[in-house]
């Protein structure tokens, strides 16, 4: 196997592993007006992602990092093109890393529910634009024979782009609505077991027009099966869900972000970004990748490192891995800790 082609499936499991983490991070962020009834049931959601959601953030670091260094011009056309989007998701992104520090670091209701909204936003624009910008790529972008992008933001904004945000956002919402349940008890849990049994009807029906509108236009037997699959895993959620299996219902969605996403790389290598003009210039993992030598250090490297960061993150899924509750939550003080959210 060429590096090229193994520089671009390490990408695609990078980005598997930000959205399958991250995704669940989106949803309990999107959720805390709708689950939460008080600022203890509130403190108790933070709490389920306060010691992770961080080292979620690492994946997505890396697979940009990878893409720069594996993938330069993908990286450059990426980045120019999809500007205006991708400094949205990083606003967001660090207006709700933000919010979840501060929102502590004083006791009074008006400062919190200002950093509450921060984490409800910081959490809704991602998991939209994420699809938005994913869906761009598999479909096409306008690319001249300089391997430039000379669309415009609003060319982005297509029914399909839409519709792949769209279910990006339902499939976080769902899958962060099954972590709040396996991962808390009370009043809190069943409700967000409850909310979850009704979303995932919704966000099948999206996610089955969003993969077979990708099949039909880019979908190869491969990605045919993965898409399959993970329909299959989230209908297998849902079952679960109504069956108060929470820790079986989030590995199906979890199951089903992973083979989504992992269909969508299948369906679109060769190509990394695909032109729609005519004349242009098509983005492969041949004409955009570095030299050998640089992806021979990056796979030296990517050997020896990559199972230390696993290790280190599975240890602290390991560590923090019992029910949150609202018996377990302090009350609110002037000098409250930041830990305790």
């Amino acid at each position: 196997m060429e590096l090229t082609t193994v520089w671009f499936s390490l990408i695609a499991i990078l980005w598997i592993g930000y959205f399958t983490l991250e995704g669940f991070d989106f949803g309990v962020g999107m959720l805390l007006p709708v689950l939460a009834r008080d600022d203890t049931e509130r403190r108790v959601m933070i709490n389920t992602i306060g010691p992770v959601w961080d080292g979620n953030e690492v994946w997505l670091l890396v697979a940009g990092g990878a893409t720069f260094a594996a993938f330069p011009e993908w990286y450059a056309t990426l980045f120019s093109g999809f500007y205006l989007p991708l400094l949205l998701i990083l606003v967001a992104l660090i207006v709700r890393g933000l919010a979840f520090e501060y929102r502590a670091k004083r006791p009074d209701d008006r400062w919190k529910s200002r950093w509450d909204m921060a984490i409800i936003v910081g959490s809704f624009v991602p998991a939209l634009l994420w699809g938005v910008a994913f869906a761009n790529i598999l479909r096409g972008v306008e690319i001249d024979a300089d391997l430039e992008y000379v669309g415009g933001f609003f060319d982005l904004l297509n029914p399909y782009a839409l519709l792949g945000g769209l279910t990006t956002l339902a499939l976080f919402v769902t899958h962060g609505a099954l972590f709040i349940a396996l991962k808390t008890d009370g009043e809190i849990r069943h409700r967000a077991r409850n909310l979850a049994v009704r979303a995932v009807v919704v966000t099948a029906v999206l996610a089955v027009a969003f993969l077979a509108w990708t099949q039909q236009q880019t979908g190869t037997v491969s990605s045919a099966v993965a898409f399959a699959v993970a329909a299959l895993a989230l209908i297998g959620a849902g079952i679960a869900a109504q069956a108060g299996r929470e820790g079986w219902a989030f590995l199906g969605t979890f199951v089903t972000i992973a083979l989504a996403v992992g269909g969508l790389f299948l369906a679109l290598f060769p190509d990394v970004m695909p032109s729609t003009l005519v004349g242009g210039t098509s983005l492969t993992t041949t004409n955009a990748a570095a030299t050998a030598y640089t992806l021979k250090i990056m796979t030296v490297t990517a050997v020896i490192f990559t199972p230390l960061v696993l290790a280190y993150q599975g240890w602290t899924y390991w560590v923090f891995r019992k029910r949150i509750a609202t018996h377990h939550i302090p009350a609110s003080s002037p000098a409250e800790p930041a830990g305790t959210r």
